[in-house]
């Protein structure tokens, strides 16, 4: 009966949890990645796109996860900007980082330790490249230009990892309970 009652308090305390999942988007991978991560979440969730919101109050949310994509190398300056601005408050918070992005292995591990400074990720619960995508429909002519000589991509293409995006969620959704090493 003790591990029922503890399993059902941590699983309520999740689903009573609120989160904010902060991101940016240029060609809206991410935030179709972000719409995907809250339907996984368990609890209260508010999606903020840091673009149009440059400094959510994030003093009600117990749980946050940033996201943004991948250009050039670098993930946009806003999410920086957020993440600098708020690093106190944000190591207080149980926190997941993510980024969108084309590159695989190496390369994206790295893009992904180098997006987020590195406080954040040593207090993250989840830190995971999610795929990305280029999409034709949304770039202008020179990001076509630059995608195909340098990416040598001719077409749209996605590459949204579906099975990192439940991990992550899975990851941020787990709880934690000492309790459950006395029964």
């Amino acid at each position: 009966k003790l591990l029922n009652f503890i399993t059902y308090k941590s699983h309520k305390t999740i689903n009573q949890m609120k989160t904010l999942i902060a991101y940016c988007t240029n060609h809206g991978c991410t935030e179709k990645t972000a719409l995907e991560l809250k339907n996984f979440l368990g609890g209260d969730i508010d999606l903020v796109n840091l673009k149009k919101e440059t400094n959510p109050n994030i003093d009600e949310y117990e749980r946050v996860i940033i996201g943004g994509s991948i250009h050039a190398g670098q993930i946009q300056k806003r999410v920086k900007a957020f993440c600098n601005t708020k690093l106190e408050q944000l190591k207080c918070k149980e926190l997941g980082l993510f980024i969108c992005c084309m590159e695989e292995g190496e390369t994206a591990q790295k893009q992904l330790h180098e997006a987020f400074p590195e406080e954040l990720h040593l207090k993250a619960k989840a830190v995971s490249c999610l795929g990305g995508e280029f999409n034709f429909d949304k770039m202008n002519f020179f990001e076509k230009l630059i995608v195909k000589k340098v990416a040598k991509v001719e077409e749209s293409t996605s590459k949204i990892n579906q099975k990192a995006i439940k991990s992550f969620s899975t990851k941020m959704d787990k709880v934690f309970n000492p309790f459950l090493f006395l029964v």
